[in-house]
């Protein structure tokens, strides 16, 4: 058993936070990417054009992200596509945050009372001007909360990404854990990193939801 002061321990943890943030920051921010772009597919009228998005949203959200972990490193190894941890991390987990993305958004946009499509038509406005102009505006202001709030979800989901060897604070804590014994210190200082980062995202997402008059009435 090696000798750690609880200063190492501390300092250890706060360095490996670093990554569970900059996964966080990457899975969000280019989940919102594809999210955007498969939300913009799935308001074609066509259903051909909106199935696949639909059957992709479905896949990932009806499958745990512990197995798409698992087929984004081993399965693509076992396909002669060798990836490191942090590709696989990368990709499963901006897969999984898009399908989830695409389904909120999509939500906040059926949202818009179909009134206002009619009455963006009767004023002459084509099918984009009315998206633009119209429908987004008023979508955008539903989607921030949960958007917020699934951020979330998104921080304590890169915990998964350990399994796979990515060094982050549940990894680090493991190997903490294994190297002094201390179990109960360990994930008590790892579960308080993970609430340290989680509960501004969660007040924040309160208070937006307050703030633009989400949930109360209109």
């Amino acid at each position: 058993m090696m000798d750690f002061t609880l200063w190492d321990i501390v300092r250890n943890l706060l360095l490996s936070m670093r990554w569970t943030v900059v996964l966080s920051l990457i899975a969000f921010i280019g989940g919102g990417v594809v999210a955007l772009l498969l939300t913009v597919i799935r308001l074609s009228p066509s259903r051909w054009v909106q199935w696949p998005v639909m059957a992709y949203v479905e896949l990932f959200q009806g499958t745990p992200l512990l197995m798409q972990l698992f087929l984004a490193f081993f399965g693509l190894g076992a396909l002669g596509i060798q990836v490191s941890a942090w590709t696989a991390a990368t990709l499963a987990l901006v897969l999984f945050t898009s399908a989830f993305l695409t389904d909120i958004w999509q939500g906040c946009i059926r949202a818009i009372p179909p009134g206002q499509w009619q009455g963006a038509r009767v004023l002459g406005l084509g099918r984009l001007q009315t998206l633009r102009h119209v429908i987004l505006p008023q979508a955008l202001r539903l989607a921030i909360a949960p958007t917020v709030g699934f951020s979330v979800q998104v921080v304590k989901g890169t915990a998964l990404a350990s399994i796979i060897g990515f060094v982050e604070l549940t990894r680090t804590g493991t190997m903490l854990n294994n190297a002094t014994f201390k179990p109960f210190l360990i994930f008590a200082l790892v579960a308080l990193g993970y609430f340290l980062l989680c509960y501004p995202l969660s007040l924040y997402a309160r208070h937006l939801e307050k703030k633009l008059n989400v949930t109360g009435s209109r």
